[in-house]
């Protein structure tokens, strides 16, 4: 009777032990439907159904190279902080923390509120050395390239390539930072706060000694230091094409821009307060912000 009980009882055991454990039920599956963080975000560059193929194909690859370009100066920076000489020279002293945000906007921002176009619904296109512009008041978030780019603007595979240098050629002879240029001027990418505080390379290096706070937000200089290192790092490793250093030195005071041609409208972003340079927005020039030609 014992040896039976026994029996029974291992037999018992063993049948518990083989059942297998189940895992262990969510009482709310609620959670598997739950949309991502992101959902809804918009990844890829808009452009506007008025551009044709060619204008399609050329606008993506603009875009990519700006990211690039945004993309390594941010990792540049990453890298070596603003102990970089390259760093020191665009930016002075000044704190690393805005210039990488303003790069990883391009890189990694919500694209939705950025529309690139390719008609003409101001009439600017049909000036003679107008690239394109931003549309201020008519449209803050819109952004007209106009066919000169098309025609004239190099790849990013192109730096350093025919006399180009960074401190005696366009920052707007690439699409890449000609597009970079752009981009700042939207609300989405520049919030009101990228600017054009210089007028030129020597005023950007000026400025990195004598009022390095703006330089940060400095869109001439986000992309001057943008197309150095790209250059220095990447395009001919250790050596770039930084060129002479222009002897004029421009004064951080820049003169009234000059009376309006054109429906080009001006700015509508605020003003910077009374101790900050004065951004130069002379809207009725050939790339829509810059005095330079195109």
């Amino acid at each position: 009777m014992h040896g039976s009980l026994v029996v029974t009882f291992a037999v018992a055991v063993a049948s518990a032990l083989a059942v297998p454990i189940q895992p262990r039920q969510n009482s709310d599956d609620s959670s598997q439907d739950t949309a991502a963080w992101d959902a809804g975000a918009t990844t890829d560059f808009v452009i506007h159904e008025s551009c044709n193929a060619t204008e399609v194909t050329q606008l993506r690859k603009g875009f990519a190279d700006a990211v690039a370009l945004a993309d390594h100066a941010k990792q540049h920076i990453l890298r070596f902080g603003n102990s970089s000489e390259h760093y020191r020279k665009y930016f002075g002293d000044a704190p690393s923390g805005e210039a990488i945000g303003y790069f990883d906007k391009v890189v990694n921002g919500d694209r939705a509120n950025a529309l690139f176009r390719c008609d003409n619904p101001d009439g600017n296109c049909d000036q003679p050395e107008w690239g394109g512009h931003w549309r201020g008041s008519n449209a803050t978030n819109e952004t007209v390239i106009c066919p000169l780019s098309y025609e004239t603007r190099r790849p990013l595979e192109q730096l350093c390539a025919m006399g180009y240098t960074v401190a005696e050629s366009e920052t707007n002879t690439y699409f890449g930072s000609d597009l970079l240029h752009r981009l700042y001027h939207v609300y989405a990418f520049g919030e009101n706060h990228v600017e054009h505080f210089t007028e030129d390379y020597a005023g950007a290096l000026e400025q990195a000694q004598t009022n390095s706070s703006y330089a940060t937000h400095d869109s001439d200089v986000l992309q001057y230091f943008a197309l150095e290192v790209y250059a220095y790092d990447i395009a001919v490793p250790g050596v770039g094409c930084p060129g002479e250093v222009p002897e004029a030195t421009a004064s951080m005071e820049t003169p009234d821009p000059p009376a309006m041609s054109s429906p080009m409208p001006a700015q509508d972003s605020p003003a910077p307060a009374a101790e900050a340079p004065t951004p130069t927005t002379a809207g009725s020039t050939a790339d829509g912000v810059a005095s330079a030609p195109q």
